[in-house]
């Protein structure tokens, strides 16, 4: 039997053992996952939202970190390889134990990595555009969607280029729900759908696409096209003389194609994006300097890397509110509808039935000479067609991906 002198002791040993337990927890760094593409079909476009990432990072832990905790990054390139995404998103949270991940441009990757997060209930950002719906409690998603980006783009450019539509598109769930979306709003504007092809990843000739196009004439030319090879097609294009009026989601925001291809290959692009380097706004040109600070040889700041670098603003609101890296109690702020930062874009806030972000959306013109103009601009563009669908995570979490064809169930 233990004397009373030793009980004492042994108490005290045990709250000495907790106080340094909370302490060694209270100075332990914020560990974040960073599986994104820095080689392989969309290095160009992903390796600055490694950059934002870091930039980020950098910032917060000179000026503290989150809550007193200087943030450490797990980085991996995924090396745009779905099966790596799903080895690396496994090793994150299984081995190196991350509060959080940073991961992924195509949907077909996300889609990949998805359910492993789901399995082990972690928490990812997806700070990437895509074609919308995922009503996931495990995502937060801080890129632009389809009701931000398309129904913006395509009734103003119907308006100013007529009503004939023809799309081509990347042949996986991004182009293919993206195309949906497209059809919908050219038909509530009262226009006409006059072709539509789907474009296997990795495809670089266009010939055949091109002579179908020049056809059936289209007023105006829906651009879904994704990675290296597909942007083969805006050269040969130019070549063929091919002048329709052409509308995008993706590019010049995402592979800033008029920086990388000789004019006027992209001249009469317009493209609805939440950020490029030639907004011209005090927020941004701090932004942009900032960044040329560090990372001087950059080809382009695009709407991944704003994205990816006031995401981790966000996420250090999220902890510091919730006074911890639980997902739960994350969520339980995001719940309170007011997460908002103010980005080099202008302010964002995450919305909490779908986790989704709202954006500025700048309406990006390029020039023959590949010059950039904003003939238009809307701001606080809400993510709302999840939520007005039926998506409601503060109630439930179905852990899933809709389209207009397919909402979410209602009640």
């Amino acid at each position: 039997m233990s004397s009373p002198i030793n009980r004492s002791f042994l108490g005290a040993f045990s709250i000495a053992t907790l106080a340094l337990a909370s302490t060694a927890l209270a100075q332990s760094p914020v560990k974040i996952g960073v599986l994104e593409d820095q080689s392989g079909e969309f290095a160009a476009a992903t390796l600055p939202k490694v950059h934002g990432i870091e930039l980020a990072t950098e910032e917060i832990n000179k000026a503290g970190g989150i809550a007193g905790r200087k943030i450490e990054l797990v980085v991996y390139d995924t090396q745009s390889d779905n099966t790596r995404y799903q080895e690396m998103m496994r090793r994150v949270l299984q081995r190196d134990k991350v509060d959080v991940v940073f991961a992924g441009f195509s949907s077909a990757s996300r889609e990949a990595y998805r359910p492993i997060v789901n399995q082990f209930n972690g928490l990812a950002f997806y700070n990437n555009q895509y074609e919308g719906g995922v009503c996931d409690a495990n995502m937060i998603v801080t890129g632009a969607v389809p009701e931000q980006q398309f129904s913006t783009l395509i009734p103003w450019m119907m308006e100013k280029y007529g009503k004939k539509v023809y799309t081509i598109a990347a042949d996986y769930n991004f182009g293919q729900i993206s195309a949906e979306w497209v059809r919908q709003i050219v038909k509530e504007n009262g226009g006409e759908m006059v072709g539509e092809e789907f474009i296997p990843l990795g495809v670089s000739q266009f010939s055949q696409t091109i002579q179908n196009i020049q056809r059936v004439k289209p007023d105006i030319l829906m651009t879904l096209l994704v990675g290296t090879a597909q942007a083969s097609y805006y050269e040969q294009a130019a070549a063929a003389n091919l002048k329709v009026p052409m509308g995008s989601s993706v590019n010049v925001g995402q592979g800033y194609e008029h920086k990388r291809f000789t004019p006027p290959s992209l001249a009469n692009m317009h493209v609805t994006t939440n950020y490029i380097e030639e907004v011209d706004t005090p927020e941004s040109k701090a932004f942009i300097s900032k960044w040329r600070a560090k990372y001087p040889n950059e080809p382009y700041i695009n709407q991944e890397a704003e994205n990816s670098y006031h995401a981790i603003y966000l996420y250090k609101q999220m902890v510091e509110r919730a006074g911890s890296t639980d997902r739960e109690k994350i969520r339980g702020v995001i719940a309170k509808g007011d997460v908002c930062v103010d980005a080099p874009e202008g302010k964002v806030c995450i919305d909490p039935k779908s986790q989704h972000a709202s954006h500025t959306i700048y309406l990006a013109q390029v020039g023959a000479d590949h010059s950039i103009t904003f003939p238009k601009v809307w701001n606080d563009i809400k993510p709302y067609w999840l939520g007005d669908a039926g998506c409601d995570l503060t109630k439930s979490d179905p852990s899933a991906q809709y389209t207009p064809s397919n909402p979410p169930p209602k009640g």
